[in-house]
This record gives structure tokens, C-alpha cells and sequence, in this order.
């Protein structure tokens, strides 16, 4: 499993606005961990980095000893996959299975691979049933399942999911929590961006929170939702169980509904 490292990367657009500015991260291999921070605080500048869309004006990008300074954007694609937040950016096929296919047959697998592949990645995203429908004639939230599973069928060491819960009701955040413990169990290395800080509390081995360009923590979950001074600074909330929790008086940092109900049941706070 290769890390994935930022060192002092910066990064400017066109025209000298300054996105991310001297941010490094070290993301070992097969870690599970979301990045958290309001619009406009280098998020995903910063992921677009990892899988050259973008590459850094400062710094660099390594995976393994990979720079991605040195590699196309297809090349590192081969082991950085990334789900963009608006799938209508990433669809382009006419039926979901073609679209699914689509990143196996660029790697030359063979035909007995290729559709082992896109059938798991059907599966285990929810989308068989939709395997010969346009994904354009579908709603926003299953099309978005439909790109999770082309990068699956990538099977790529790394994989990128930016604002996956968008738009997502309930069934659809229990179904990305369960992809993502797929990944996990498969040792992948999974950065995922999120707003929805309960799914965030309840499904990642650790938080990075930034703001201002920069990183301003990382951390566990229950480290990172209960650091307040971090939390003011990046101008982001507690999950609802914490702000609960902490309102009642409840001891130990949970960050969980079903904690703060075992605690709220066992007296705590009375």
C-alpha cells in the first residue's frame, strides 16, 4: 500500500488566486479519512492534487515515491480514483453498464476481468438494476452511485469521493457507509470530503479539518468534534449527538447517536 504525501504544497489558479497554501499531509496507506472545512478552504484543490488533476505551483505530490509532477493525469488515474461531487462532470455513456466499463477496458484486462469487475462494482454500489438504463434518465443521487461504481471497477489503490452524501437521503448514506467499510475490508486507501459531519463522526478512522487554505487539525473523530477552538476556527459544528451530549453534561466525547442514547439511558446528565 503506497502513503500519499502533500509536502509544503501551494497551489494558484490562473490569475494568482491562491487556493492552498503551504499544506503538507502525510495519508498512510489504507487509511479511511474525511476531510471537513466550509466552502472555499482548499478541499478540493487539495484532492485534485492527489490524482493530478491539478498539480501544485509549490511543493509536491508523492504516492509512494510517485511525483505526480513527473506523470499525466491518465497515468496516476491508474491508482488515484476520484469521484468528482457533480457526477454529470464524469458521466458521459449512454447506459449505466458501458459507463461502468468504461475504466476497466482502458487497463486491458480481458473480457472475464472486466466483468468481474463490473459486476461487483454494480453490487456492492446498489446499481444492478439499473445496469441498462441512461444514467441521464436517472436522479441525481443514483447517478452518483454510478460513478463510485466506475472507480471501483478501477480498483485503484487510492479513491477520492468528494461530497458523496450530497443529496443522499438515509437508505443512501447507509449504503455509502457500507462501501466504504467494503473498501476498508479491501485495504483501500479512501479520502473523502464531507459537509454531514454524523456521517463523517460515524464512518472514518480519522479527520482533517481545514480552513483558510491550510490544515488546522487532524485528529480522531472524537478528538476532532470535540476541539472547539479548531471547530471556531474552521466555523463548523459539532455532530447533533456531541451538541446533545454536551448540553446535558454528559461525559466521555461522544460523537455517536448510539452512544449518547446508552449514555442518556444509563442516567448520565439526570
Amino acid at each position: 500500500m503506497k502513503d500519499l504525501t502533500l509536502k509544503n504544497v501551494s497551489f494558484a489558479y490562473p490569475g494568482g488566486f491562491k487556493a492552498i497554501d503551504d499544506v503538507s499531509l502525510l495519508v498512510k496507506g489504507g487509511s479511511n479519512i474525511a476531510i471537513i472545512g466550509q466552502n472555499g478552504a482548499g478541499k478540493t484543490t487539495a484532492v485534485k492534487m492527489m490524482n493530478a488533476l491539478l498539480k501544485p505551483t509549490e511543493g509536491d505530490v508523492l504516492i509512494g515515491d510517485m511525483n505526480t509532477k513527473e506523470h499525466t493525469t491518465a497515468e496516476v488515474s491508474r491508482i488515484v480514483g476520484y469521484v468528482f461531487q457533480n457526477p454529470d462532470e464524469q458521466i458521459f455513456h449512454s447506459t449505466v453498464e458501458s459507463e461502468v466499463l468504461f475504466g476497466p477496458k482502458t487497463l486491458k484486462l480481458g473480457l472475464e476481468e472486466e466483468d468481474k469487475r463490473v459486476g461487483e462494482a454494480l453490487r456492492i454500489t446498489g446499481m444492478e438494476k439499473y445496469r441498462q438504463e441512461n444514467p441521464f434518465d436517472l436522479p441525481l443521487s443514483v447517478r452518483k452511485f454510478i460513478t463510485i461504481a466506475s472507480i471501483i471497477a478501477m480498483d485503484t489503490e487510492v479513491m477520492i469521493f468528494d461530497e458523496p452524501t450530497a443529496g443522499q437521503d438515509l437508505n443512501g448514506n447507509r449504503r455509502l457507509a457500507e462501501i466504504l467499510r467494503y473498501l476498508h475490508e479491501k485495504q483501500k486507501t479512501v479520502i473523502t470530503i464531507s459537509h454531514d459531519m454524523e456521517f463523517v463522526a460515524a464512518n472514518f478512522e480519522q479527520v482533517i479539518i481545514m480552513a483558510d487554505k491550510k490544515i488546522v487539525r487532524a485528529g480522531t473523530p472524537k478528538e476532532i468534534f470535540w476541539d472547539f477552538d479548531a471547530l471556531e476556527k474552521a466555523k463548523l459544528k459539532q455532530p447533533y449527538a456531541a451538541r446533545i451530549c454536551r448540553l446535558l453534561g454528559i461525559p466521555g466525547n461522544i460523537i455517536c447517536p448510539d452512544a449518547a442514547a446508552d449514555a442518556i439511558m444509563n442516567g448520565y446528565g439526570s
